[in-house]
């Protein structure tokens, strides 16, 4: 037997992460974490375009899928301490790898690229995800059924379904809770690297605490001590305050912008066959029956590497958004009008279109990015405390995140937006949230 083929010894290991530290990880877990599609993840930034605005913000979905397998590994152990055989050692096992594997199947960019505009064969990530962990020629697909074996591999699959039992055996809520829920490890671990690697200053929050606040109720689903509330609204406000200060920047939502449309002119230009682009490229944009052999080959490395050619492409359209993405020059400008309602948009945006024409831009150069603020949802996977309330019932300061707000960005060119703003001035009353009839 030649090395190569020799069987590899695994051992436990101690990975350091910046966040939590040490993450244990014992040797059969690892074997999922050295596989192909795993390792892929180290080169899917978690955050996509945000880098622009927040120049550390360059962490990947490698080190958050570690995160969350780290603090759903933690919860487990808590509940059984807390309340002795609520989980077994064989179900925790399996909560803490789906929520290692649960972001297994993201595009390039992460959500971003998450579309059709991009992919033409487009699936979800979770979608792609599945794909790859039932798969038999996935790496990760043969040691996923060589760790779990194939009865706890479909009861895996039974959690990420939402299914109540799995042949024949209960699966209590909570299971599916831990990894995905409005108090779940993702999100946890995702704000408070998010806040770190951006740098905001929002306050933060004790997932520690958090966590020792988390019970198991009689019919199986999560809920929290009551003196766990102040550190769950420290939670729900330092979500409030990322999407408002990082995941809605309007330099974010412009580059996010400028990719996907970059993407979209590559596409429509390699139809025509004015563009050669790259064969991942062209598997990405063009293919209609693209494979999930094909589909985990894709990384952010592809995206990046044509953005320095197309700068340079003689198509404008096309080399416009690409010189912005490579340069970080020369960016469109928003309408500094408050909150812009959808109401509003859609009438605003005929009356822009003569201004640009005007300055000798064309509808290209006018950018909309739609800002949907869910709010939170007490009514919608919330949050129970002991006494079966929603914490937002015992909280004057979680009942001020509840409100949802649907509002738009308009980005035009910097030469023209004096002019833009004026027009838009003029159609919207200046006291009323509403436009002037036409």
């Amino acid at each position: 037997m030649t090395d190569e083929l020799a069987p590899r010894i695994m051992r436990d290991r101690v990975i350091r992460d910046e966040i939590h530290r040490d993450i244990l990880v014992p040797a059969h877990i690892a074997r999922l974490i050295d596989t192909r599609e795993f390792q892929r993840l180290r080169n899917i930034q978690q955050l996509a375009t945000c880098h622009y605005v927040f120049p550390a913000a360059t962490h990947n979905r490698f080190s958050h899928c570690l995160g969350a397998y780290h603090l759903a590994t933690t919860l487990c152990e808590h509940l059984n301490e807390v309340q002795p055989g609520i989980i077994t050692p064989e179900d925790a096992e399996l909560v803490s790898v789906a929520a290692l594997l649960h972001d297994i199947g993201h595009p390039p960019f992460s959500h971003l690229l998450e579309t059709p505009k991009v992919f033409a064969t487009f699936h979800s990530h979770e979608h792609w995800g599945k794909l790859m962990l039932m798969s038999k020629d996935t790496e990760i697909g043969q040691a996923l059924r060589e760790v779990l074996g194939g009865d706890r591999t479909r009861r895996l699959f039974a959690i990420y379904d939402e299914l109540n039992e799995c042949d024949g055996v209960d699966i209590p809520p909570f299971l599916k809770e831990i990894v995905s829920s409005q108090l779940d490890v993702d999100r946890m671990d995702y704000m408070i690297r998010d806040q770190a690697n951006t740098g905001a200053q929002i306050g933060g929050f004790d997932s520690a605490r958090v966590i020792r606040a988390l019970r198991v109720d009689e019919s199986g689903h999560l809920y929290a001590k009551l003196w766990g509330l102040p550190a769950i609204e420290a939670y729900l406000v330092t979500r409030y305050h990322m999407y408002n200060q990082v995941y809605f920047h309007k330099v974010n939502q412009l580059t996010q912008e400028y990719l996907v449309r970059v993407l979209s002119r590559a596409r429509d230009l390699a139809k025509q066959g004015d563009l050669v682009i790259t064969p991942a490229l062209s598997q990405m944009l063009l293919s209609k029956e693209l494979t999930v052999e094909e589909y985990v080959r894709l990384t952010d490395a592809d995206i990046n590497s044509s953005l320095l050619d197309w700068a340079d492409n003689e198509d404008t359209i096309l080399s416009g958004y690409a010189r912005r993405l490579v340069s970080r020059r020369d960016y469109h400008k928003s309408i500094r009008i408050g909150e812009l309602t959808s109401e509003m948009t859609d009438v605003v945006i005929p009356r822009l279109l003569p201004i640009l024409a005007e300055g000798g831009y064309s509808e290209s150069d006018l950018i909309i990015a739609s800002i949907r603020k869910k709010g939170y949802k007490p009514y919608s996977q919330g949050i129970k405390l002991e006494d079966g309330r929603d914490v937002v019932e015992h909280s004057p300061l979680i009942q001020s995140l509840v409100q949802e707000s649907d509002h738009s960005l308009i980005f035009i060119p910097e030469d023209v937006r004096d002019k833009c703003e004026l027009v838009a001035r003029e159609v919207i009353k200046p006291s009323q949230s509403s436009l002037s009839s036409f």
